[in-house]
């Protein structure tokens, strides 16, 4: 299968095949097989690395219609910000980044990313779902969560965070093979509340259709370019973390859960609160243990 992110360099290799030169082809050589370290680096680099001149590179991108090689890499590296790939290859998604961060600075760009994926949230959640998802919390029996990768993390977090305010609230994601001992006694009085980044892992899947089996309220936090669920929860809030060469923002997804456990609060009668200062007291007392 090719690559998805040497395409636009084999058209490129087709276009102008009648004017490569040799050298040229084995810079082009190097640059299909990692066009993501091509994107990278400069004309010397990569010239290096294919063993020619090192003003090789230079006369390459003019060949291809470039003015000279930072016009070529910079095409490069717009090609990989918008890359189909850019989202599933770890290495890409960085890549995409740091490419896209250029020379206005590394933190610049993730703060920019950050608050454009917060504002995209303003506009996309809406205060009804948040209230969905706390309903659903307050009449639960149990709260089962279950995330993995960086979502096993908000997961752990959350969980924590219900515990405290006075739900019962089990991490599945930090049980690994045990999950299933967890949720047997799982009932149409509990929610399984499903966190999920990009694609759906098999466990997520066989856990969702465990909790529809059992009859469980299923509420899923998802990106927007997550894979579909099936069966599809019943409560769903899909959101984006940002575009592709974009920090994908963990922040959003927290405030989305952060929301939520203050929705809960103000419609739980006063539980959430006595829970944490009871939780408060239990605390001072042991400390010194």
């Amino acid at each position: 299968m090719q690559n998805p992110d040497s395409a636009f360099l084999d058209d490129l290799i087709t276009r102008h095949s009648d004017q490569l030169t040799e050298a040229d082809a084995r810079i082009l050589g190097v640059m299909v097989r990692d066009p993501i370290r091509a994107a990278m680096e400069n004309g010397k680099e990569v010239s290096f690395r294919a063993g020619v001149h090192p003003a090789s590179a230079v006369r390459l991108a003019r060949r291809l219609g470039f003015k000279g090689y930072p016009e070529f890499r910079a095409f490069l590296q717009q090609r990989l910000v918008e890359g189909k790939g850019e989202f599933e290859d770890p290495t890409a998604r960085i890549a995409a980044r740091l490419a896209k961060a250029g020379d206005s600075g590394l933190l610049s760009s993730v703060l920019d990313s950050e608050i454009t994926a917060l504002e995209s949230l303003r506009a996309s959640v809406t205060d009804a779902e948040i209230r969905g998802f706390s309903e659903a919390l307050l009449g639960a029996r149990r709260i089962f969560m279950f995330g993995q990768s960086h979502a096993a993390t908000l997961c752990h977090l959350v969980a924590l965070r219900l515990r405290r305010s006075g739900y019962d609230a089990v991490d599945l994601s930090l049980m690994q093979h045990q999950w299933l001992e967890q949720v047997a006694g799982m009932t149409g009085d509990d929610v399984m509340w499903l966190i999920n980044f990009r694609k759906l892992p098999e466990t997520v899947a066989r856990i969702m259709q465990v909790a529809a089996v059992r009859g469980a309220t299923t509420l899923a936090l998802t990106d927007k370019r997550g894979a579909a669920l099936d069966p599809p929860p019943d409560r769903h809030i899909a959101v984006s973390r940002g575009e592709a060469g974009e920090s994908q923002s963990l922040a959003v997804p927290m405030t989305v859960t952060n929301t939520v456990i203050l929705d809960l609060a103000t419609i739980d009668e006063g539980r959430t609160m006595r829970a944490l200062a009871e939780f408060r007291d239990m605390r001072e007392t042991l400390a010194p243990y």
